[in-house]
């Protein structure tokens, strides 16, 4: 069950797409492509912005 845990970060990762919504309307592959990239990178930036920094105290 190595491939399990990347397929349900994918899944999550596809919900958190659909959550935002929008549709990819486009039929033009190249652009529906362009579409998905733009949300993911819009959330990769929102769940930057939650993760907390840690420091490591010595």
């Amino acid at each position: 069950m190595a491939g399990y845990h990347v397929r349900s970060r994918v899944e999550a990762q596809m919900n958190c797409l659909k959550l935002f919504g929008e549709r990819i309307m486009s039929r033009n592959p190249d652009r529906q492509t362009a579409k998905i990239q733009i949300l993911i990178g819009i959330m990769k930036a929102f769940s930057a912005l939650g993760t907390a920094e840690i420091e490591a105290i010595a």
